[in-house]
């Protein structure tokens, strides 16, 4: 489970780097592993202080730190 995690979270690194933002859901349909563990990729960024949280009026818009 572990190295799906990081799998995901370098997935989500790269699908970000390539966009200024994406929601959390445009997320989930981009990276191929399931919903529980696309979450748990966020987190894993999240925890090394790799992303910004951004409330819009849809949701929550994620992107990378610069």
């Amino acid at each position: 489970m572990f190295y799906s995690i990081g799998e995901a979270a370098g997935e989500i690194w790269r699908i970000l780097s390539a966009k200024d933002g994406l929601s959390v859901s445009a997320l989930v349909r981009n990276v191929k592993q399931p919903q529980s563990v696309v979450y748990m990729g966020i987190g894993w960024l999240a925890r090394e202080d790799k992303l910004v949280f951004t409330k819009t009026k849809q949701g929550v818009s994620i992107s990378i730190k610069k």
